[in-house]
């Protein structure tokens, strides 16, 4: 089993940065591919980005963050990181951590098995 905590989430203004962290517990934390996932007021939760499970794995981006996020993990600390650049007012969520054992249909929130509570995101315009 895995448990997720997510940190790092604030207020910022547009063209802004925030570095979003996740703490993982469990020795099996490598076997898990890794994805950031957003939920805004009345919307549903959406894809941001995912990491397959080594550190330096492959990363995959929803296209309106391409260019401007970046996933990384460190195996040796637990660690999972969304590094989010350029931030525009639409970026504003909250965002979730979450690890996937299957390893495919990383992009479907449906796949993860275990998720963070959330770390609330505003970017004021």
């Amino acid at each position: 089993q895995v448990q997720l905590v997510e940190s790092g989430g604030g207020l910022v203004q547009a063209g802004g940065s925030l570095r979003l962290s996740c703490a993982a517990s469990g020795r099996t934390f490598s076997s898990y591919a890794m994805g950031w996932f957003r939920q805004a007021p009345g919307k549903e939760r959406e894809y941001v980005a995912y990491i397959t499970t080594w550190s330096g794995g492959r990363t995959y981006y929803a296209d309106s963050v391409k260019g401007r996020f970046t996933i990384s993990r460190d195996n040796a600390k637990n660690m999972v990181y969304l590094q989010m650049n350029s931030l525009k007012p639409e970026d504003t969520a909250v965002y979730y951590c979450a690890a996937n054992s299957k390893l495919w249909g990383l992009a479907q929130a449906r796949e993860y098995d275990y998720w963070g509570q959330g770390t609330q995101v505003t970017v004021s315009s």
